[in-house]
């Protein structure tokens, strides 16, 4: 850990690309004060291994690690942070790993069906998921992305919550605000992905200006740009998530 200034920065991450997509570590930004403010992010130098360019693509999904989605205001009082820990960090864990490696092979690669899949939903229950003896859950779960919102944002957004009681408390909002950066990822990649591959128009904004669509090029360019800005948010919630952690939880792993 490097002092810069007031901000300590956290080389957590740091991996080569196929040009253009440059090589940037995820770096978290110094711990929230009483007030939550968030601060800047530093980025760090970029550094080449060239072994990552063998990196296979998957889409692996667990059906094992996802759980019916619960509303975070009833996680809080609830459980206990240890119970909260074991029950989601594996989850936010898991997602983490998918991120760095098989969602990042297929940005890089521009595998732009893989991107769609990682970041999928589950599909909604259907009549038949109702005649299994688990509603469908285990069927469902196995088709949720290894980096979707149901498979690990869910998980974020209730570990956060487990650190408030009868108030919101400034942590869980700091944990709260990257989520809902990676929120945003997840949703603008998945779009892009299926542009990428003409399942959807670009309706201006992100990913087309006035209506226009983008070229192959900016669109590539994009979802890189989100990609970095997803990875960034993950490893601020982490920062925030690890600062006062009680010694006997072993501190979440940066990307």
């Amino acid at each position: 850990m490097k002092l810069f200034g007031n901000i300590y920065i956290i080389a957590a991450f740091a991996v080569a690309t196929l040009a253009p997509f440059p090589a940037l570590a995820f770096s978290p930004s110094c711990p929230p004060n009483k007030s939550a403010r968030s601060t800047s992010q530093v980025e760090a130098k970029a550094q080449t291994r060239g072994d990552f360019l063998s990196t296979a693509v998957t889409a692996a999904i667990t059906s094992a690690t996802l759980v019916t989605p619960i509303q975070p205001a009833y996680a809080r009082g609830r459980a206990t942070l240890e119970q909260a820990y074991d029950r989601y960090t594996p989850r936010i864990i898991e997602g983490g790993q998918f991120y760095k490696g098989q969602l990042y092979g297929a940005i890089s690669k521009g595998d732009w069906k893989t991107v769609e899949s990682a970041t999928a939903e589950p599909p909604k229950k259907s009549k038949e998921d109702r005649k299994l003896q688990d509603g469908g859950i285990a069927k469902r779960a196995a088709l949720a992305g290894g980096f979707s919102d149901s498979r690990v944002l869910t998980a974020m957004d209730l570990f956060a919550a487990t650190f408030s009681e009868s108030s919101i408390a400034p942590k869980t909002k700091a944990m709260k605000a990257e989520v809902e950066k990676l929120r945003e990822v997840v949703q603008g990649l998945n779009k892009g992905a299926r542009i990428a591959q003409g399942e959807e128009k670009s309706g201006g904004g992100l990913f087309g200006i006035g209506g226009k669509a983008p070229s192959q090029g900016e669109l590539t360019k994009e979802l890189k740009d989100l990609y970095l800005t997803g990875g960034n948010a993950y490893n601020q919630y982490v920062f925030v998530a690890n600062d006062g952690l009680p010694v006997q939880l072993k501190k979440l792993p940066f990307l």
